[in-house]
């Protein structure tokens, strides 16, 4: 019985998540990669009601998604990581309001590469033979930056461009660091390199931020519930955050010849 209540739950959760704000709400959104965290995205949101706007979740299926409902005439909220924010800040679609710090609110973009070749000798003599997750700091813009714009192999995420590595498909693949530290037992075959200027854990992840379309009374609402509420985001404390903070992404960016008002994911 309690099994099937259980199950119950998550699929009451999970047709939340997937239908669209009613009339007055707005809609939290989360990445794709949040589908199965969807019990989480509940209690943030739950959690951001408190400041006496109804809010309600939502797991897109591709960032373009979230994009879109940005320039809609509603009001959105987005909790995301570096690459989507940067994007948003470059086309002044909305307003960070807070990060949530959890010793991961920093990452960087690691190259992974097989153990005994020479890392700066695979980047100079195979630079369109990089793996990479798309529309990721940690990913996409790391593998172009450190290539001059010319890794080509694009994977819809981390263990999909190792996959490639392992494969033969690629001679290198450029991942996050944090999802790396957990891997890479793993994957005793490869090592890492960082790479310099663009390997710094410089990215900021777990920002919540507001569409052009939310009051700045709402805004400063929703910081302040947000702000009590860092055990929902499974954080150690909820802070403000300055738009400063996605320099070094937007500036990786550039390196990496990806155009943050014309990038398409």
């Amino acid at each position: 019985m309690r099994s099937i209540l259980k199950m119950l739950s998550a699929l009451v959760i999970a047709f939340a998540l997937a239908t669209p704000a009613m009339a007055g709400d707005l809609s939290c959104w989360f990445p794709p990669n949040w589908k199965d965290k969807s019990e989480q995205a509940k209690k943030i949101t739950d959690a951001l009601s408190k400041s006496g706007i109804a809010i309600k979740p939502r797991v897109a299926n591709g960032y373009s998604e979230i994009l879109t409902a940005f320039t809609a005439d509603e009001g959105s909220l987005v909790y995301t990581g570096s690459f989507g924010q940067a994007i948003i800040r470059a086309r002044n679609l909305g307003t960070p309001l807070v990060q949530a710090i959890d010793g991961k609110e920093l990452y960087g973009a690691l190259m992974i590469y097989p153990k005994g070749q020479n890392p700066e000798e695979i980047l100079k003599n195979y630079p369109k033979e990089i793996a990479f997750a798309k529309g990721a700091s940690s990913g996409e813009s790391g593998a172009k930056a450190a290539t001059d714009g010319q890794a080509a192999i694009e994977t819809p995420g981390h263990p999909n461009a190792i996959g490639a590595l392992k494969a033969g498909k690629a001679k290198a693949a450029f991942v996050k660091n944090g999802w790396w530290s957990g891997k890479k037992q793993d994957y005793p075959e490869f090592d890492s390199f960082e790479v310099p200027g663009v390997s710094d854990a410089l990215n900021p992840d777990n920002i919540l931020t507001a569409s052009n379309k939310i009051s700045a009374d709402d805004r400063e609402k929703i910081t302040q519930a947000a702000i009590a509420a860092k055990d929902a985001f499974g954080a150690k404390e909820i802070v403000p955050f300055s738009p400063e903070k996605l320099d070094f992404t937007l500036n990786l960016m550039k390196k990496a010849k990806i155009d943050p008002l014309t990038y398409a994911f």
